[in-house]
């Protein structure tokens, strides 16, 4: 492969704009067309990025070198496989697949091509810059609530795979311990599915994660509170407001950093550099994804047996 990646992306809504955009600004790498069964959707975007615009998948996958999946969750499966079986590397966003038998099956198809797989959990990217997966503790606490307004956006799944699954996913980064058990309550409003939940999971470490997500809420609300033997750490995402009681040098500042300020690009540029054989691998990669399916599943049996 070429040290210039030709770029694809399957899907050409909000998501999709936006990973074409990444790879038509990234260095050593050029957006090469988007791939959309709506002609009509896929031409729109295309024309404004100035690429082809295709609905037929196989001639799409022939002429590009790497592919990000960004169609609705509930179709992830068939373009990561498709891409995976032409030989491309798949940047996929989240979550990974709706099922843990699709997200195995991408897992396989890409073990036995050996080719990269990333998922867009870009919440770890801030994380790693605020330094808290260098804290040399485990946590004993966390408490998160991520609310948005509502919107039309990723309404084929409940919260629980839209919102809530970037923190399931903090939460297994941040602990060394497995889930044991998931309790948890939801309402149900605009979307026939989950709009608004609260889990509580508990590792065999003691650890454990209270998590509230909603996307039926009045206002945008972003905090997080991680509690540790040594102190706490407690962080606003909208208004900035960061407390660290902890012994340990944290970045208060994390949110002006470069790559911060564009996650997404921070990702996909990881990805890049993955399939390029400079990076040892990306920022999530796919084994890490199917776990926070996983766990995000359980919640929403968890839900389901409630009641």
């Amino acid at each position: 492969m070429g040290k210039t990646l030709r770029g694809g992306v399957i899907g050409a809504g909000v998501f999709g704009g936006h990973h074409a955009r990444k790879y038509a600004a990234a260095p050593d790498a050029e957006l090469v067309g988007v791939f959309d069964p709506d002609a009509a959707r896929g031409t729109a975007l295309a024309d404004s990025l100035n690429v082809r615009a295709f609905t037929d998948l196989a001639a799409f996958l022939a002429e590009v070198d790497v592919v990000t999946v960004a169609s609705p969750a509930s179709r992830h499966v068939e373009g990561a496989l498709a891409a995976l079986k032409a030989g491309k590397p798949i940047y996929v966003e989240k979550p990974l697949a709706v099922s843990l038998s699709d997200a195995d099956a991408i897992i396989a198809e890409a073990n036995r091509q050996k080719l990269v797989v990333a998922c867009g959990h870009q919440e770890r990217v801030v994380f790693q810059t605020i330094g808290l997966f260098d804290i040399p503790e485990q946590p004993l606490m966390l408490e998160a609530v991520r609310q948005n307004a509502p919107s039309d956006r990723s309404l084929d799944v409940s919260v629980i795979l839209d919102v809530m699954i970037h923190d399931l996913d903090l939460a297994l980064a941040l602990s060394s311990g497995s889930p044991l058990t998931v309790e948890a309550e939801g309402k149900r409003d605009y979307s026939g599915t989950w709009d608004s939940v609260h889990a509580e999971v508990s590792f065999d470490t003691g650890f454990v994660a209270h998590i509230h997500s909603s996307r039926m809420a009045t206002e945008r609300k972003r905090t997080m509170k991680l509690i540790y033997p040594s102190g706490e750490v407690e962080i606003d995402f909208v208004s900035r407001a960061f407390r660290n009681t902890t012994p340990f040098p944290l970045n208060a500042g994390f949110a002006d950093m470069p790559e911060v300020a564009d996650t997404l690009a921070t990702s996909v540029n990881a990805f890049l550099d993955a399939v390029r054989g400079t990076r040892p691998r990306p920022i999530v990669n796919a084994e890490e994804a199917a776990r926070a399916l996983d766990l995000a599943l359980a919640v929403e049996r968890a839900l389901d047996e409630a009641g």
